[in-house]
């Protein structure tokens, strides 16, 4: 059975997440811690539980779900993951920095795109189906486990809300087409764990998020 660990980061309360197993084998979802303190507080957890990342996953590219991409890399020698349409539509981390006016600067590492037949992403004793939701940007993806009943949905969805579509490779019809054939249709009791917030479910979002009646 795969644990949830949520861990808010950066200027723009990012939420990370680290899943893993009984067999202590982990993946990093969107790493987006930036100060020494941020790096300590994942890096602490994961040695006191005695984990062993194995993947980096990346749902998009955005610069706050990205900016401890150098730190894992540095740290556990893993390669941040994610869609082709991500590295090739979204400007780089440096990029966007630069465009948004940011007042920081982070290491930059090379991002690896996710094989396009990869039907599953395996860890210790489980399994997460990587499934594409754009339109918050180009190449989204929702990361889903049917056996403990769980997705990781970056920016696509929120509670009572849904991702902004105005950046980069946005595209609002496209999200709203997304969120409701690859995440609603989901079984109601799935848990969704979005990239900023708090913690909803399909039923609820189904129910009551007025972008999606």
């Amino acid at each position: 059975m795969i644990t949830v660990k949520i861990f808010e980061f950066n200027p723009v309360a990012e939420n990370t997440c680290l899943l893993y197993d009984e067999t202590k084998e982990a993946v990093i979802i969107d790493c987006g811690c930036l100060s020494p303190a941020e790096e300590k507080r994942l890096s602490g957890f994961i040695s006191e539980n005695e984990l062993k990342p194995k993947r980096l996953l990346c749902t998009h590219l955005h610069f706050d779900h990205v900016l401890g991409n150098a730190f894992i890399n540095r740290t556990y020698g893993l390669l941040p993951e994610a869609h082709r349409n991500e590295t090739k539509q979204l400007p780089s981390l440096k990029e966007q920095i630069k465009l948004m006016h940011l007042p920081f600067s982070v290491d930059f590492v090379d991002v690896v795109n996710l094989p396009e037949a990869q039907e599953t992403i395996s860890f210790g004793r489980s399994e997460l189906i990587p499934l594409l939701t754009p339109g918050h940007s180009p190449g989204s993806l929702s990361f889903y486990c049917p056996q403990d009943h769980f997705i990781v949905v970056g920016d696509a969805l929120f509670r009572g809300s849904i991702g902004r579509t105005d950046l980069w490779g946005g595209d609002y019809d496209t999200l709203i087409t997304a969120i409701k054939e690859k995440i609603l249709s989901l079984p109601d009791e799935t848990i969704v764990y979005p990239g900023h917030g708090t913690a909803t479910s399909v039923e609820y979002e189904r129910r009551y998020n007025p972008f999606l009646r």
